[in-house]
């Protein structure tokens, strides 16, 4: 489980730290910094799929991804007194991510590349820094894989540094590249544990949705994030996932309905039984609540959890009396998946609120950098950042 998860200068995260639980409820107003938790989480997890710097680049480059802000607010700054201004640069540009597990905590660190040699990739950051190491808080005895440049290092059992790779490039991330479970099993497993996070946004549910057309019918264990393989995902429950569940979730949102799935030609269709209907419903057929209420279903009741589940404003199109038991539903699935849900809607904080196991992170924004409203600096876990 991630305990804490650590940002510096992405955006309006100037300095995060966020201590998390099983159950993670993130809010706030509009603007207050939610999506920017959401996109530095996708990176890190972009980091392990080797994508992490083309992510940066996508979105404009680190000027446009860095913390907008000066480095430091006078008190006179926050007071009104002076003009918020900047002025001469003390540290080196970066931006930072990390966090802190139960076995081992993780560290990167992005920063500019040098003038020479001259290149047409400029909007490409590199990696400065990476570190794996041993427990909670970061000292240089504790790191077990190291990488400073193009240069990475492994301790060994005896405690000794050895070199495993000497030209990395500066895209490049660690976690990608080595896979080595003899040299630096550390890093392999990191890369597989982030790997298996599941991110899962806007369903779309339109007229030419592909949720809403038969899917081939296969095993699938994991709902895409496009829910296009709804009907096999759904199915694949009922034969090794937890049948008894499925069927208790569609009743608790929809008494008395029943959902089944047909085979027609090699594809399977999804039919949604209503007590008074004379014939079901096919995918087609649903309303944009309603499917997108099966598909928040057949997400969180994967037979394949993953280690980390991530889930941005499930309350889209869903009616306020679906709430509650989607609620329920999030609840029985932390108990075996951490699990990540922003949300704005009323209805589903109340509930996921009175979970023993929940963490609430409200966000706020001061002098537009997003903070945590509900913890002061001097209450926030300990993290230091791996220097360059």
């Amino acid at each position: 489980m991630i305990r804490l998860l650590a940002v510096s200068n992405y955006r309006s995260l100037k300095e995060a730290r966020l201590p998390l639980g099983m159950l993670n409820l993130i809010t706030g107003a509009n603007g207050s910094g939610k999506s920017n938790l959401y996109k530095a989480l996708r990176l890190l997890s972009d980091t392990a799929l080797g994508t992490a710097t083309s992510s940066i680049a996508a979105e404009g480059g680190l000027d446009s991804v860095l913390w907008a802000g000066p480095e430091t607010l006078s008190r006179g700054m926050k007071k009104g007194q002076v003009p918020v201004q900047g002025g001469p640069r003390q540290k080196p540009i970066q931006l930072q991510l990390g966090f802190v597990r139960d076995d081992f905590s993780y560290a990167i660190d992005f920063g500019l590349p040098e003038p020479v040699p001259r290149t047409m990739f400029a909007k490409d950051p590199v990696i400065k820094r990476e570190a794996i190491w041993f427990g909670e808080h970061y000292h240089p005895s504790r790191v077990m894989v190291d990488r400073r440049g193009p240069v990475v290092r492994a301790r060994q059992e005896s405690g000794a540094w050895q070199v495993i790779e000497h030209h990395l490039h500066s895209f490049d991330s660690m976690l990608m590249r080595l896979a080595d479970p003899r040299m630096a099993p550390e890093a392999l497993h990191l890369r597989e544990s982030i790997r298996s996070w599941r991110f899962y946004d806007h369903f779309r549910t339109d007229r030419l949705s592909p949720v809403r057309e038969p899917h081939v019918a296969t095993r699938t264990p994991v709902l895409s994030h496009d829910g296009s393989d709804f009907a096999a995902a759904w199915q694949t429950i009922n034969e090794i996932g937890d049948e008894l569940a499925l069927a208790e979730a569609v009743d608790d949102a929809f008494p008395g309905a029943v959902v089944t799935v047909e085979e027609s030609r090699g594809r399977f269709a999804l039919l949604f039984h209503q007590p008074g209907l004379l014939r079901p419903l096919n995918q087609a057929e649903l309303s944009d609540g309603t499917l997108r209420y099966l598909l928040w279903i057949a997400a969180l009741l994967t037979p394949r959890p993953p280690e980390l589940m991530v889930l941005n404003e499930p309350e889209t199109s869903l009616h306020p009396d679906l709430l509650p038991p989607l609620a329920r539903l999030m609840a029985r699935c932390s108990e075996s998946t951490q699990l990540w849900v922003t949300s704005h809607a009323p209805g589903l904080i109340r509930p996921l609120q009175d979970e023993p196991n929940c963490q609430h992170i409200r966000l706020s924004k001061e002098f537009s950098e997003s903070r945590l409203q509900d913890y002061p600096d001097l209450d926030l876990p300990l993290w230091k950042w791996p220097g360059r």
